[in-house]
């Protein structure tokens, strides 16, 4: 909901989602939409850099 509140200033605002939960899960809960970015838990601090720089760098998803 924070995300969505925040679009709708900054439509062009990318978010990284992350969680302990699969993607997969988070989507059938409805608690991460299609096409946002998303970095499951735990992961190395080359992996977000890494994540962080490919959602930088990626268009903006057409469905959000």
């Amino acid at each position: 909901r924070l995300a969505d509140r925040l679009r709708e200033r900054w439509p062009d605002l990318r978010v990284l989602f992350m969680s302990g939960y699969t993607e997969t899960g988070l989507l059938a809960q409805q608690l991460v939409e299609p096409g946002n970015w998303f970095l499951q838990k735990p992961f190395l601090p080359d992996v977000l850099v890494r994540r962080v720089r490919e959602v930088l760098d990626s268009p903006l998803p057409a469905v959000r």
